[in-house]
C-alpha cells in the first residue's frame, strides 16, 4: 500500500501531458527548429565567431604589412632659456627662445625572407581554418541536440505507451474484482493484477521523471530560456535507404570533412613558417624617407618662412646581416621543421580516423537499419501475442502471472522498436553529414 500511496503522489504532481496538449500560445519546434536555435544561441557558437574575426583581422594586417609602408608623424616644442653665445660679437647673453618641429617619415621592407608574404599566406589559410572550426563547432552542437532530442521523443512515447498500459491494467482489475464478487475469481488473481497495475504506475513515474530529465539535457543544450516552456514536436522522420556506396562516401569525406580540412591547412601552414624561418637566415633588406622642418623665435623670418626654409629630406637603405645571434635562427628553423613533421602526421592521423569513422558510421548504419527492421516484425508478433493473451485472461483461461509476462514481453519488444528507430535515424544522420548534408538541412 505504502508504494501505490507513493506511485500515486508522483503521478499526481506529474505533467499530465508530455508536449500534446501544451497551450496553444506555446510553439511546437521540430528537430531542425531545435538545431537551428542552438547553434543561434550556443556559447560555443559565439566563441567561434570571435575566433573568426580574429583571423579577418590578422588576415587584413598581414595583407596592409605586404602593399603598404609603415608612416609616422611627429612633433616636438619648446623653450630655451638661459646664457648663449652672439655668434656676430661672440659675447655672451641672456636670452628665450622658442622652437618647434615636424617631421614625416616612411618605411618599407623590401626583402625579409619572404616574411610578409608567408604571414599572408597564413593569414588565409588561418581565416579559412577558423571558419572551418565554427563549421565542426556547429555540427558537434547539432549533433549533441540530435541525440538528446531523439531522447526527449523516445521517453515521450514510452510515457504515452506505459499510460495505456495502466488504462488497460485498471480496467482489467475492475473486471477481475466483478468477478471475485461472483466467485468467478480467486483472491489470489486479484491480488496479482493489483501487483501489475502498482508495476505499471511505477514504470510510467520512473519513465515521466526520466523525460524530465532528458527535457532539461535538451533545453541545456539549446540555451533555452529557463522560464520558459520547451515543447518538441515528436513526429519524426521516415527512416530512408542509403543510396551511395562506402567508397564515395569516405572519398568526399576525406576531401571535405571540416576535420581534415584543418589538419590539412594546419599542416600547410606549418609548411610556410618552415619556410620563412630558413629565409630569415638571410639579409634583409630596408627602404625608409623623411621629411622634416622646424621653427625658431631667434630666427627672425616668419613661421611660415621657416617652415619652407628648414625642409629637410631623406632616403636610406637598411642592410641587415644575421652573423651571429647564439644560433636563435637555426634553432628556430629546427623547431618548424618539427612543427611540420607533426603537422604532416597529425594530418596523416585524421585521414586515418576520419576514414574509419566513416567506414564505421556505415556499417552502424546498416547494422542499425537491419535491427530496426527485425524489431518490427517482433513487435507485431509481440502485440499480437498480447492481444490474444489479454483476450485468454479475460476468459480466465491463463493465470495472472502469463499474462504478465506477455505484458513484459510486448513492452520490451516496443520499447526495443522505438530505440532501434532512433538509433538508426541518428547513425544515419551521420552518414548523411559524411556525405556533404549539414545536420540542419538534412
Amino acid at each position: 500500500m505504502q508504494k501505490q500511496l507513493i506511485i500515486g503522489i508522483l503521478m499526481a504532481i506529474a505533467p499530465s501531458t508530455l508536449g500534446a496538449n501544451a497551450s496553444d500560445s506555446v510553439r511546437t519546434m521540430t528537430l531542425k527548429e531545435c538545431m537551428e536555435y542552438a547553434v543561434s544561441n550556443s556559447t560555443k557558437t559565439r566563441i567561434s565567431q570571435a575566433n573568426v574575426g580574429d583571423a579577418q583581422i590578422a588576415r587584413r594586417d598581414a595583407i596592409l604589412s605586404v602593399l603598404t609602408p609603415s608612416v609616422s608623424a611627429g612633433a616636438s616644442a619648446g623653450y630655451n632659456f638661459g646664457r648663449n653665445i652672439d655668434p656676430q660679437t661672440n659675447t655672451y647673453f641672456n636670452t628665450t627662445s622658442f622652437s618647434n618641429s615636424y617631421s614625416i617619415n616612411a618605411g618599407i621592407d623590401l626583402f625579409n625572407g619572404f616574411s610578409a608574404v608567408n604571414n599572408m599566406r597564413i593569414s588565409k589559410t588561418a581565416l579559412a581554418i577558423s571558419k572551418s572550426e565554427q563549421e565542426q563547432t556547429e555540427a558537434d552542437i547539432c549533433l549533441a541536440v540530435m541525440e538528446a532530442y531523439y531522447n526527449v521523443v523516445y521517453y515521450s512515447r514510452l510515457c504515452q505507451l506505459f499510460e495505456e498500459q495502466v488504462v488497460t491494467a485498471k480496467a482489467s482489475l475492475a473486471k477481475m474484482r466483478r468477478q471475485e464478487e461472483i466467485g468467478q475469481k480467486s483472491r489470489a488473481d486479484v491480488i496479482q493484477l493489483e501487483a501489475d497495475l502498482a508495476d505499471r504506475e511505477y514504470d510510467l513515474a520512473n519513465t515521466r521523471q526520466i523525460y524530465s530529465e532528458q527535457m532539461m539535457t535538451l533545453s541545456d543544450l539549446m540555451f533555452f530560456p529557463m522560464d520558459e516552456q520547451l515543447v518538441v514536436d515528436t513526429v519524426v522522420p521516415e527512416p530512408t535507404i542509403n543510396l551511395q556506396s562506402e567508397d564515395e562516401i569516405v572519398s568526399f569525406a576525406l576531401g571535405n570533412d571540416p576535420a581534415v580540412r584543418i589538419a590539412g591547412m594546419k599542416a600547410e601552414n606549418a609548411r610556410l613558417e618552415l619556410s620563412t624561418a630558413r629565409w630569415k637566415l638571410l639579409p634583409s633588406l630596408y627602404a625608409s624617407a623623411g621629411l622634416s622642418t622646424g621653427y625658431n623665435s631667434v630666427d627672425e623670418n616668419s613661421f611660415k618662412t621657416q617652415l619652407r626654409n628648414h625642409v629637410g629630406e631623406s632616403v636610406g637603405l637598411s642592410l641587415s646581416i644575421p652573423i651571429f645571434n647564439r644560433l636563435q635562427g637555426h634553432s628556430e628553423v629546427s623547431r618548424k621543421k618539427n612543427s611540420y613533421v607533426r603537422a604532416t602526421a597529425e594530418l596523416e592521423q585524421k585521414n586515418r580516423e576520419t576514414e574509419s569513422a566513416v567506414r564505421k558510421a556505415y556499417s552502424d548504419c546498416n547494422t542499425a537499419m537491419a535491427t530496426y527492421v527485425q524489431s518490427c516484425k517482433k513487435t507485431e508478433i509481440q502485440q499480437e501475442a498480447y492481444q490474444l493473451n489479454l483476450k485468454r485472461m479475460e476468459q480466465g483461461l491463463i493465470s495472472g502471472l502469463e499474462y504478465q509476462t506477455a505484458v513484459n514481453n510486448y513492452l520490451k519488444a516496443k520499447s526495443d522498436n522505438m530505440n532501434s528507430l532512433f538509433k538508426y535515424l541518428i547513425k544515419q544522420s551521420v552518414l548523411k553529414y559524411y556525405s556533404g548534408i549539414d545536420y540542419v538541412n538534412q
